[in-house]
């Protein structure tokens, strides 16, 4: 049983239908202008990053996952803040066509911190959600120093009457918050303070697990102010029986992957063993 049983996720007026458990991310190979597309043109990477997610897309909702976030993993190094007009440009075609292949609720994720152009991605190809890893307060990452803009966000989510939920990181993997050591605190102002509308905790790194005390003081302060609690990184089939008491649900996308590596092609035989797994501590069915 997850730790908050919930009807919807909230986005402005508008809401999610329900409280997906199951999020898989698509880890897209790198964008035209990012160093691993050399050699490709604008079209040829997109033509190669747009086929792959597609292909993942249909794979993962055959498989049973409940929502979709796509994210330009392959574009390292990152652009702190603003990304390129041609990523923005090929994120927005990429999610146009995995719109066309699954009525799953889909996001997107701007790495590192482009929450605006995340934002215009999703209102234009009427995604129902995005996500952000820097959305209030300061935190040192590989990429320089990110300061959260929750107030110009939530502006302009309203400017261009978007009903696209938030989702939130709070002491952000790859990173270190210098604003608040306190995570239940950080899981309080993110959604109370920034107007996150679901908050997704991490390890220190893609791929590792959440410690125990950061689950339980995350856990409880989302339980009291009612918002959604995600966890980010480090679920495996191994460590769901775990995570379950504390959530509401895991995004995912390391551990479904050949060798368990961020980035590598899809394993079904993962898939398949991550899901049931899921199932049966989760429950079957979407709440």
């Amino acid at each position: 049983m997850v730790a908050v049983e919930r009807e919807t996720v909230m986005a402005g007026n508008s809401a999610i239908k329900g409280v997906p458990r199951l999020v898989g991310v698509i880890h897209l190979p790198a964008l035209a202008g990012a160093p691993g597309a050399h050699g490709l043109s604008p079209s040829e990477a997109l033509q190669k990053a747009g086929a792959l997610a597609v292909k993942e897309a249909q794979v993962l909702t055959k498989a049973g996952f409940e929502a979709l976030i796509i994210e330009n993993f392959g574009d390292i190094p990152f652009y702190k803040e603003q990304v390129p007009a041609e990523t923005i440009a090929s994120l927005s075609v990429i999610a146009a066509a995995v719109r066309e292949v699954t009525k799953l609720p889909l996001g997107i994720n701007v790495l590192r911190n482009d929450a605006f152009s995340a934002l215009a991605i999703a209102a234009v190809n009427d995604l129902e959600f995005m996500r952000v890893n820097v959305i209030s307060g300061v935190a040192a990452t590989d990429q320089g120093m990110i300061e959260g803009k929750a107030a110009e966000l939530l502006r302009e989510r309203v400017r261009l009457h978007a009903h696209v939920a938030i989702f939130a990181d709070v002491h952000v993997k790859h990173a270190k918050t210098i604003s608040s050591e306190d995570v239940g605190l950080a899981v309080e102002e993110a959604a109370l303070r920034a107007g996150a509308d679901a908050v997704i905790v991490s390890g220190a790194t893609t791929g590792r697990g959440v410690t125990r005390s950061v689950l339980e003081a995350a856990s409880k302060v989302a339980r009291e102010i009612h918002v959604p609690l995600y966890v980010g990184s480090g679920a495996s089939k191994e460590t769901l029986k775990d995570l379950a008491p504390y959530l509401d649900g895991v995004i995912v996308s390391s551990t479904l992957r050949r060798g368990g590596a961020a980035g590598a092609p899809l394993d079904s035989a993962r898939i398949k063993a991550f899901v049931k797994e899921f199932k049966k501590v989760f429950g079957k069915k979407r709440r």
